[in-house]
């Protein structure tokens, strides 16, 4: 079973979608005010909601970016360990390949 318990970009985004709607409506239905200066109250909150969507999706975006430039860093360093790894073996090993070839070969 999946233990995923993280929520996605896209279940936040809609998350706050819902409430801003929500809460417009609810101001909307509630208000003590004219329906011109509904209308003007509700321009403007979207006004606001839009910007602020737009600012957290600009902030997601520059997250992700982020995550992936530091994921390139990490795989290009790890892999540089990895062949270091590897020639350190090699180099490790060729004395005793090096020895082997010179003994003659003795049957049992």
């Amino acid at each position: 079973m999946s233990g995923n318990n993280g929520a996605s970009a896209g279940s936040v985004a809609l998350a706050f979608l819902s409430g801003i709607l929500l809460g417009a409506a609810t101001a909307f239905l509630l208000a003590p005010q004219s329906g011109r200066e509904s209308r003007e109250g509700l321009l403007r909150a979207a006004r606001r909601a839009g910007d602020d969507f737009k600012d957290f999706s600009e902030k997601a975006t520059h997250t992700w970016e982020d995550v992936v430039e530091k994921s390139r860093d990490f795989m290009s360093e790890a892999s540089s360990v990895v062949q270091d790894a590897v020639d350190a073996g090699k180099e490790a090993m060729r004395p005793l390949r090096n020895s082997s070839r010179d003994e003659p070969n003795t049957p049992l």
